[in-house]
């Protein structure tokens, strides 16, 4: 009887070795395959739009003590010999010292208006706006707006391919954008990300809610286009964070909305105005929220507001929680004030707020936003004069009681908190603890008031003030600096 035997397969190291490899490049190949179908393709997206992306350069007449501040860490030498340089090769051109900077743009209209960023042209002489087609024209600023940090250009010329206007507001994060622009001046650079954050807030720029991206943005980009990948433009470039002066992953964009509002707005009207509500607000953090009756953090708290503001003449408290704005949810502070400022002035805005513990809704008239430097008056707590910006050099708080009585003052007066060295108030004699009853024979009672009355003085030398003290009231004349 003969036992039957069962085949054996072996393989030998070297066989054992290569099928292993061969698995794990069939395994790496799949992976990239995979990768590669889930990523987006640009190359449509580019070759629709990247004519409609234009490159600004512009000029602007400089001093020669400009162009030295701008060199730093040379030496004397070294600063004279590139200063005579430099002004030998443009005393050969027949110009003055001039200085150029280079940004971006997109046309948004074929008879030649161009968006960008007011930081891009501010201060320009001369404008020069280059076509993807090699062409160069000079372009005329038809108005800027600060605020934004949008501009507006218009070109002569006819025919102009346009970009897409598209819908930041239905941006979500994560989403893939492009951005096409100049960095450094390389014409018409591509790079992509993603979106990070939707109505991010930046300092001194409460108005814009800005898109928060990783897509490379360098100098030159500013004022470029930012796309989705449906091709339509959702945002302006505009800033980024950096400690080097280039990318270092975090880019910001103006919401194409907002730069559309503005550049209508310098179309017909040649000026830009805003929502204004007149309130000062902080964050509601989790403990204020709980102290509040709020189940969770969200809204904006009114901790001021501002005298003969919009909410002012409202039903508005301080203490009032502002949760919703035009049907808005208000999910942090920083985003009310862009929300206020894209309502017309002089229109009615429903508001709800959390009150004691309630929800309640209110309208408020919204107004006109102030001049910076009206609302810096505006915003300025009552009880105090800044020295940096009163001619007088001098602080003033509220009389108290104590010092009223002593020394017998019916009414009015400020205490005087704080001299500037060799301001003119010194030189005049005023000493802290001072009360100052009048300027110019006009009773005063408030720091608002002392501001108002310096500010109408014009060019005035002097002026008399009446300060009391201790041994008696006397009048003080007040030299003034011109």
């Amino acid at each position: 009887m003969t036992s039957s035997t069962k085949p054996q397969f072996r393989l030998r190291l070297p066989e054992c070795l290569s099928f292993c490899f061969l698995m794990v490049a069939l395994l790496v190949s799949a992976s990239a395959t995979a990768l590669q179908s889930s990523l987006p393709d640009f190359t449509t997206l580019v070759k629709k739009n990247y004519e409609s992306v234009v490159n600004i350069s512009i000029s602007h007449e400089i001093n020669e003590e400009d162009v030295q501040a701008q060199l730093p860490g040379l030496e004397d030498d070294s600063v004279d010999e590139l200063l005579r340089r430099f002004r030998e090769e443009q005393r050969r051109e027949g110009g003055p010292l001039e200085s150029n900077a280079l940004g971006s743009g997109f046309i948004i209209s074929q008879d030649g208006y161009i968006l960008t960023n007011n930081h891009v042209v501010e201060g320009a002489d001369e404008v020069l706006v280059r076509l993807h087609d090699r062409r160069q024209l000079i372009a005329r600023v038809v108005g800027a707006d600060v605020r934004s940090d949008v501009a507006l250009l218009k070109i002569e010329a006819s025919g102009l391919p346009t970009v897409s206007i598209g819908n930041s507001d239905e941006l979500e994060v994560g989403e893939w954008v492009l951005a096409i622009g100049s960095p450094f001046g390389f014409d018409f650079s591509v790079t992509a990300g993603i979106v990070s954050a939707t109505g991010r807030a930046l300092p001194n720029e409460s108005y814009v809610p800005f898109i928060q991206t990783d897509v490379a943005i360098n100098p030159g980009n500013s004022g470029g286009p930012l796309f989705n990948l449906d091709g339509d433009v959702i945002g302006i470039n505009s800033q980024i964070y950096s400690r080097t002066g280039s990318f270092m992953g975090l880019s910001f964009a103006i919401p194409i909305e907002m730069a559309i509002d503005v550049a209508d707005q310098i179309r017909s009207t040649g000026t830009v105005t805003r929502g204004w509500l007149g309130v000062i607000i902080q964050e509601v953090t989790m403990e204020l929220a709980e102290s509040f009756g709020m189940t969770r953090a969200h809204g904006a708290l009114v901790a001021s507001i501002l005298p003969d503001s919009p909410a002012a003449n409202s039903t508005l408290a301080v203490g009032d929680v502002i949760t919703h704005f035009e049907g808005h949810r208000i999910e942090r502070s920083s985003s009310l004030p862009p929300l206020v400022g894209r309502v017309p002035a002089n229109s009615d805005a429903k508001l709800k707020v959390v009150r004691q513990g309630r929800s309640i809704e209110l309208s408020v008239n919204i107004g006109e936003l102030p001049s910076d430097e009206d609302l810096r008056q505006a915003t300025r707590p009552a009880d105090r004069l800044n020295p940096e910006i009163n001619v007088l050099k001098l602080t003033v708080r509220p009389l108290d009681d104590d010092t009223r009585n002593a020394l017998a003052i019916d009414k009015g007066g400020v205490l005087v908190d704080s001299i500037e060295e060799g301001g003119p108030a010194q030189r005049a004699g005023i000493r802290v603890d001072d009360v100052i009853s009048t300027i110019d024979n006009r009773p005063v009672d408030s720091a608002r008031e002392v501001a108002q009355v310096l500010a109408e003085l014009g060019d005035r030398k002097s002026v008399a003030v009446l300060v009391h003290r201790a041994e008696g009231p006397v009048f003080l004349a007040v030299k003034l600096d011109d």
